[in-house]
């Protein structure tokens, strides 16, 4: 989606006092540190394949036994409305961050990710794309990840969020309006309001092959953020001509990975091509490199995982 701003508080809230029971009986072991190693992160899984221990964000998606222990975050989730990615309850300890980045991976592209705040204390601040907020417990915020942005809990106690990945659907359009001047009373979900229904949860969400379709709106979204640059026109004409040509694979083959040969070597030959063209000082308006954000959203995710010719190179694109 585009934002209208880097961070957006939506028009609902929650009962944090409810959230914070929930989440006070949850064992102590239930926390996992990091993927990445950050110091003084560590999340609680509710969502994951197949509702299994894993940071995995691909696969079909169930919950875990830690989300079945809590109803409230259940409603929540029933309430809003999505079909349901990857979800966590995220800790950071006091004087701990989540450093500066800028998430350009496929999964990033495809999902929007909802911040409730559980616990925490006015010394949390979040920043993206140079704003700098103070999410408040109960509150419901959403920000636009292909910014830069970072936290900070320069506070006394560990801050807990309730973090909801979402490819969309239910209320988020209505609420997602409403902060583009179109504004609805915001309401309140207390404990108990909202009957158990049961929660949709992602089976799909990341193409076997990517449609030339799917291809086509990653490169002009590419291009929309690019800054001027004297080898961008030759760059979009190029990648222009992969997206046809593997228009032509679809096809022949769709997601049949019989055709994982052509396809892998279409890839081969267009990285070839990228880097004789020499466009590694194209960049986005976040700052990021063009074929850095082109090799996460595409090459890497344009054909599955599946066995492929040894003798066909790898698909590289440098820097």
């Amino acid at each position: 989606m585009r934002f209208t701003r880097p961070i957006l508080r939506l028009p609902i809230s929650f009962s944090a006092e409810t959230l914070a029971r929930e989440v006070a009986a949850l064992p102590e072991s239930a926390w996992s540190p990091h993927p990445d190693g950050f110091r003084g992160n560590e999340a609680i899984r509710l969502v994951s394949p197949n509702g299994e221990d894993s940071d995995d964000w691909a696969g079909p998606m169930a919950a875990t036994g830690h989300l079945q222990a809590c109803p409230y975050i259940m409603q929540i989730m029933a309430e809003l409305g999505g079909v349901w990615g990857r979800s966590r309850l995220m800790g950071l300890a006091p004087g701990a961050q989540v450093p500066p980045h800028i998430d350009r991976h496929y999964y990033w592209r495809t999902h929007l990710r909802l911040h409730i705040p559980v616990i925490t204390n006015p010394s949390v601040t979040f920043t993206c794309g140079g704003e700098t907020v103070h999410m408040a417990a109960g509150e419901c915020w959403i920000f636009d990840s292909f910014q830069r942005h970072e936290v900070h809990n320069n506070g006394a106690d560990r801050r807990i969020h309730l973090v909801l990945d979402t490819v969309g659907g239910g209320r988020l359009p209505e609420l997602l309006k409403a902060m583009d001047g179109n504004p609805i009373a915001s309401d309140k979900l207390e404990p108990g309001q909202r009957p158990a229904v049961p929660l949709h949860f992602e089976r799909v969400n990341r193409p076997t092959v990517m449609s030339p379709w799917e291809i086509r709106c990653h490169i002009r979204y590419l291009a929309d953020l690019s800054e001027e640059h004297p080898r961008l026109p030759a760059l979009i004409e190029l990648l222009e001509r992969f997206a046809d040509d593997w228009a032509s694979l679809w096809a022949r083959f769709g997601e049949d990975l019989a055709g994982a040969a052509e396809y892998q070597q279409l890839l081969a030959r267009t990285g070839g091509s990228l880097d004789a063209l020499g466009g590694d000082g194209i960049l986005l308006t976040n700052g990021v490199s063009f074929y850095s954000a082109l090799r996460r959203l595409v090459f890497e995710f344009a054909l599955s995982d599946s066995p492929q010719d040894p003798k066909l190179p790898r698909v590289q694109i440098s820097r």
